[in-house]
């Protein structure tokens, strides 16, 4: 599978609907807690500017952000760290921070070779493929901003990037357990009301239903089970219940 086409156009437009929101906030909703455990809205932006910044790093060619001991801290320990060090300005200062962050990534996405391979958390991606998680930790984060705040925050049809990317990492989530990845395909209904299909015509597993019930699931925000979405053949509720976008 390939990412979805116009990727850096979408993340664009994903980080601008966030933007939108943040800019609403008041100093005093800045540091209410986000449904990111332990994190303030701040932090989480936060979050969001360093790891743009790492974006800016491992094009360059610096990968000194991704050095980890065997053994050593998960990726969620790291970025747990990493805002810990650097927590405690005010809002106002990480939305700029994360504005910079984000219009710098961008561009050096958008400029590098295109068949090049970038230095990413578990395993090297390609540009458009980093843009794809960009715009996937985006989409989930502005989540964890906008419903504890009860702000809307609107599903698009962005979300296809998500989905193509909580799929093309099935291989990897089953890696882990020890297990090979099923032949399964996913029938999802878009925002806007159309089918999107991804994976093999002739998987014999199937999961199906709404599409942003499926990001959801597959970015930690939403329970398998809470979520509406069917399982049909060998290993489909299994890969529903190791779907992911990110990476441990």
């Amino acid at each position: 599978m390939t990412p979805p086409v116009d990727v850096y156009t979408d993340l664009a437009a994903e980080q601008d609907q966030l933007a939108a929101l943040l800019a609403g906030l008041s100093p005093a909703d800045w540091e209410k807690p986000s449904a990111a455990a332990g994190w303030s809205v701040s932090d989480v932006l936060l979050h969001l500017a360093q790891t743009e910044e790492l974006v800016v790093m491992t094009v360059s060619g610096d990968t000194a952000g991704f050095e980890r001991e065997p053994g050593g801290p998960s990726m969620d320990e790291l970025a747990g760290q990493a805002v810990t060090a650097e927590r405690g300005a005010a809002g106002d200062a990480v939305f700029n921070r994360w504005q910079h962050a984000r219009r710098a990534a961008l561009a050096a996405l958008r400029g590098c070779a295109q068949d090049r391979k970038l230095t990413w958390a578990a395993a090297p991606l390609s540009p458009k493929t980093l843009a794809t998680t960009r715009l996937a930790e985006h989409w989930a984060h502005a989540l964890d901003i906008a419903t504890p705040l009860g702000v809307p925050y609107p599903d698009t049809a962005r979300l296809r990037h998500v989905a193509w990317l909580a799929m093309r990492t099935l291989p990897y989530a089953f890696t882990l357990t020890g297990q090979q990845a099923p032949s399964v395909r996913s029938e999802l209904t878009a925002p806007g009301g159309e089918l999107w299909r991804f994976g093999p015509d002739d998987a014999p597993a199937v999961i199906s239903g709404p599409a942003g019930a499926f990001c959801r699931v597959a970015a930690q925000r939403l329970p398998p089970g809470e979520s509406g979405l069917t399982t049909q053949g060998p290993g489909a509720a299994e890969a529903l219940q190791l779907a992911r976008t990110y990476a441990a």
